[in-house]
């Protein structure tokens, strides 16, 4: 008859205490996430009772930092956490949503400090910025560190879960093409920040559709409304002002009401209004014809990509981890 595994066993095998093994199966935290993980995976090997379903004992709390709810992709952000609970709870995982505010990167980098003190693995959409990047790096050097939506280099970070903002940046270029036409015009691009790497990207990948297949569009800035849709506004006003050549707008943050407001006011109809994330407000402004496009990056989809990405960093995902970004939609009035 096989004698029956043991937890002295599992610890031989992962090359830890017995103390640590009965830490990580009763609950009790203090281990990091490698050794929790190599003692999970072991007894999973070895068919010790304790350890075969995957759900572990302690609760594992994730900091989730994002902007407030202001900025409707964010909004949507937390909205789509929300509704992963049964998912999280499968994994025995908790994320608490912390606000940070766009280009305060000192205030963000003490917020990704702080949360290193009481929580198992962070997730953040947030600039680059040498502080916040070493910040992660802080954090990574203690748990797993997901960057959302936008990349920051150097971060440490385990992985990235959102789109190729380079490749929407061209699909925005591509269709602004094709509505404008043969005679192109100027296109006034208006982005959060340009410190935030995705949005950067988005800039050089309109531009490098352009040059390759639409020589006569040519980008107007790019601008950056600081995550703020009054200034989003302002900018979309005086460039109407300014830029008699001006026949169309990406946009890439805040603002999308007040843009449709700046080009009634000024009676241009003519002008090619492309936006990123469906939200509702924007649904409905695409279905009254007052935006032409959304291009949507799927933000359940990075929500439980960043999910999945952690649960099997801590052992309690089985399969490979998830490589493949979320795949970007485009929406006009026909499938809105």
């Amino acid at each position: 008859m096989a004698r029956k595994t043991t937890a002295r066993d599992v610890a031989e095998a992962a090359g830890v205490s017995p103390a640590t093994v009965d830490r990580v199966l009763n609950g009790r935290g203090g281990v990091s996430p490698e050794k929790e993980r190599r003692v999970l995976d072991w007894a999973r090997s070895l068919k010790l009772d304790r350890a075969l379903s995957l759900t572990a004992a302690r609760t594992l709390r994730i900091a989730a930092l994002i902007q407030p709810p202001v900025n409707p992709f964010h909004a949507k952000l937390a909205e789509e956490i929300a509704r992963a609970a049964p998912v999280l709870e499968m994994f025995n995982m908790q994320i608490r949503v912390i606000h940070i505010a766009p280009a305060a990167p000192a205030e963000i980098a003490a917020k990704i400090l702080a949360a290193m003190q009481t929580h198992d693995a962070l997730i953040v959409s947030a600039e680059e910025d040498a502080g916040i990047a070493a910040a992660c790096r802080a954090f990574a050097g203690r748990g797993p560190v997901v960057t959302l939506a936008t990349d920051i280099a150097g971060s440490g970070r385990l992985g990235y879960v959102g789109p190729d903002n380079r490749r929407a940046g061209r699909v925005a270029g591509d269709l602004m093409g094709r509505f404008l036409g043969p005679e192109g015009g100027d296109v006034l691009m208006v982005v959060g920040m340009l410190a935030m790497r995705g949005q950067a990207e988005r800039v050089e990948g309109l531009g490098a559709v352009f040059a390759e297949r639409y020589p006569a569009c040519r980008i107007a800035g790019p601008v950056e409304s600081l995550e703020d849709g009054r200034r989003t506004g302002t900018l979309v006003r005086e460039a109407l002002v300014h830029r008699r050549g001006l026949r169309g707008i990406y946009l890439c943050t805040v603002g999308a009401r007040e843009v449709v407001a700046a080009l009634k006011a000024a009676g241009r109809r003519d002008v090619v209004l492309i936006v990123h994330e469906l939200t509702a407000e924007r649904r409905a402004l695409l279905k009254a014809g007052a935006i032409d496009a959304v291009i949507d990056q799927n933000p359940e989809a990075e929500v439980r990509g960043a999910i999945d990405l952690l649960a099997h960093a801590f052992g309690r995902r089985d399969g490979p981890a998830p490589t493949h970004p979320p795949m970007i939609q485009i929406h006009t009035i026909e499938n809105s």
